[in-house]
């Protein structure tokens, strides 16, 4: 055996011996309620789409627990001025005892469905949660939005080949300040906000970090944010690395806008009651979809 070969062999079985195995000890999570609000809504069906997830946070590399309120409501109002004028409710079920999934219950004495007619007024919908025993509670605004002009396959790549370029095309709805979520399917958000391409002609490139075979079909959907929200999701997708959905458990904690509202409360103060860890998870946002589509060539 040559000399060279002889010391390569004994760096391998030096560096087998040497293997051992490392236990990551990793924090324990408090176990927080976190609610999927996010209803997506298509103005050309005649009712919204309402429809709330409750889970229970896990730790690190676990999935999140479905779990089951005592209660589940969105009650409705017009605003104009200071007046408010009550306009309806929902009263919502589940849909598979222990899902966690809440929608519109179908055997009320009457219809629980909120109709996509009264957006176009100045409506505030108002969630309330009861789960084990505790109140939680959230408001929020319907938020419109622009349809998508174009979307197209690019050719451009960022850092490899095994990427695919997609180019969305938009016009901002001018005089406002506008704010967008963009869902590109398989868990990829993006946010942006018009305050350099404000009432413009907008286009802009996404990269997947991943190649798709030919023929494949894309949904691609732009939403109406408020600058809340809008900063919601740019906090998840900063945390996330764009590898997991914004309503599953995040490296840190973001706070979203439900409040518990159980023990005397201010909820325009986030450290109220002397309770400033008791709060949920999750978000509630009523906005409208728009949606296109790409086919790989």
């Amino acid at each position: 055996m040559k000399p060279y070969a002889f010391l390569l062999l004994f760096l391998c079985a030096l560096c087998w011996g040497c293997e051992d195995v490392i236990d990551v000890e990793l924090p324990e999570q408090e176990s927080r309620l976190i609610i999927d609000g996010l209803i997506r809504v298509d103005v050309a069906q005649q009712y919204i789409p309402v429809e709330i997830k409750l889970s229970l946070s896990s730790n690190f590399f676990e999935e999140n627990v479905p779990t089951t309120a005592e209660s589940v409501v969105i009650i409705y109002d017009e605003i104009d001025g200071d007046i408010i004028t009550p306009v309806g409710s929902s009263s919502l079920t589940e849909t598979t005892p222990g899902s966690g999934i809440y929608v519109p219950d179908p055997d009320f004495t009457s219809d629980q469905r909120i109709p996509t007619s009264i957006l176009d007024r100045n409506i505030v919908f108002n969630l309330y949660v009861r789960h084990q025993g505790r109140q939680y509670f959230a408001s929020t605004r319907y938020v419109p939005v622009v349809p998508i002009n174009s979307i197209q396959q690019g050719t451009n790549t960022l850092f490899g080949d095994n990427e695919t370029e997609v180019v969305v095309n938009f016009t901002d709805q001018p005089d406002i300040d506008n704010y967008y979520l963009f869902d590109f399917n398989f868990g990829e958000y993006l946010v942006t906000e018009d305050e350099f391409y404000q009432g413009q002609e907008f286009e802009f490139s996404f990269f997947y970090d991943q190649t798709f075979d030919p023929g494949t079909i894309i949904d691609i959907s732009i939403l109406g944010v408020d600058k809340t929200f809008y900063d919601y999701m740019n906090q998840l997708i900063v945390q996330s690395g764009d590898s997991q959905g914004p309503f599953q458990t995040p490296v840190a904690t973001v706070r979203g806008n439900v409040f518990d509202i159980t023990d005397l409360d201010n909820i325009d103060v986030l450290d109220n009651v002397d309770q400033p860890d008791v709060f949920p998870l999750g978000y509630f946002a009523i906005i409208q979809e728009e949606k296109g589509q790409v086919i790989i060539e």
